[in-house]
């Protein structure tokens, strides 16, 4: 069998790859890094400066889709007054933005005049 293989090709291997070999691997780090990594820290780094600077009258919509008015704010939680009468107590990481003042009022308003447009047009029928 030793006519199908030379044994001086059998007996040689390839030297190592050094530096040539930690290139791919090294590369792969650094584009998971700036791709995937950073932007993460720099997103979590904005979302802590935004609880951080949370005060009262601050109008925010929560990650569970509420939008209200902050009435208090303690170290870890704060209180949301979602309507008139309506208050809720939250975590403050749960903000997941705050809205420019004014904002809460015309969306409630937008809503209402989409209400009764809606019932004014299922009142009649043909």
């Amino acid at each position: 069998m030793d006519f199908f293989i030379s044994d001086a090709l059998a007996q040689s291997g390839e030297p190592a790859a050094g530096i040539t070999g930690l290139i791919f691997p090294i590369a792969l780090i650094v584009i998971f890094y700036f791709l995937l990594i950073r932007p993460q820290q720099k997103r979590a780094k904005e979302h802590k400066k935004l609880v951080a600077n949370l005060s009262k009258g601050d109008e925010i919509l929560t990650t569970g889709g509420f939008v209200g008015r902050v009435t208090d704010v303690g170290d870890t939680y704060a209180s949301l007054e979602l309507a008139d009468g309506i208050e809720v107590r939250m975590q403050k990481s749960a903000v997941a933005q705050v809205l420019p003042k004014g904002a809460m009022k015309g969306s409630l308003e937008k809503a209402e005049a989409t209400a009764k447009d809606e019932s004014g047009k299922g009142g009649k029928s043909k």
